[in-house]
C-alpha cells in the first residue's frame, strides 16, 4: 500500500471511531420509541428474507448473489450481547472480525420487521454515486452510504445475520465476507 492510501486508510479508521458521527454512520438507529401497531413481529425465515433483500440490491447493480454463511451468522449473533450492554451502536473491533464487514441496526423492540431493519441500509443508495471508495457519496461523507456499499460490494460473496433482542431494543447484525469498502476499489 502506498503512503497516500495508507494515510487515507488511517484517516477513515479514525473517522470510524469518532463519536460525533451521525447515527446512520453506524447503522440506522431509531431514536424514538415506535408504538406497537398490534401486529406481532415476524422474525421467521430470517436467512431467506435477508438474503433476498441483499440479493435484490446486488442484482440491481450487477453484483453476483450472496450465499448464506452460518459461521458469519454465528459471529453476528455473538456480538449482540455486547451491543445490548452498550445500549447503542458501535462496530465490533476489526481484530475480532478479521476479513469480515459488518452492518448494524438498532430499533424499538418488537416494532420492526426484518425488511424494515435492513431497508435502512438499502435506502442509502439515494446518496450513492459510483466511483472509487471512499468517494462514493453525493453528500461527500462516505459513511452515509457505507452500509449500502457493503451490501453491493462485488467482491463479497457470503453473508450471515442475526437479530439480538434486549429489553427495549432489537439489534440486527450482519457480517460479510470478504469484507467490502476497501479504499481505492471501484463501487459497484
Amino acid at each position: 500500500m502506498n503512503r497516500a492510501a495508507a494515510a487515507l486508510a488511517a484517516l477513515l479508521l479514525v473517522a470510524g471511531c469518532n463519536s460525533s458521527r451521525p447515527p446512520w454512520a453506524d447503522g440506522r438507529m431509531v431514536t424514538e420509541e415506535r408504538r406497537d401497531d398490534g401486529e406481532a413481529q415476524d422474525l421467521s425465515r430470517l436467512e431467506t428474507r435477508l438474503l433476498a433483500l441483499h440479493n435484490r440490491e446486488r442484482r440491481a447493480t450487477g453484483a453476483g448473489p450472496l450465499v448464506w454463511d452460518s459461521g458469519l451468522a454465528a459471529a453476528a449473533a455473538s456480538y449482540g450481547p455486547a451491543l445490548a450492554r452498550l445500549g447503542k451502536l458501535a462496530h465490533s473491533p476489526a481484530a475480532s472480525r478479521r476479513g469480515q464487514g459488518e452492518n448494524l441496526w438498532m430499533g424499538t423492540s418488537d416494532a420492526y420487521e426484518l425488511e424494515e431493519m435492513a431497508e435502512g441500509w438499502a435506502a442509502e443508495k439515494s446518496l450513492f454515486r459510483p466511483g472509487l471508495f471512499p468517494s462514493v457519496s453525493r453528500s461527500g461523507n462516505w459513511s452515509d452510504v457505507a452500509h449500502y456499499t457493503q451490501m453491493i460490494w462485488k467482491g463479497t460473496s457470503r453473508v450471515g445475520c442475526a437479530v439480538h433482542k434486549s429489553g427495549k431494543w432489537d439489534y440486527l447484525i450482519c457480517r460479510y465476507s470478504p469484507h467490502g469498502n476497501i479504499v481505492g476499489q471501484r463501487v459497484p
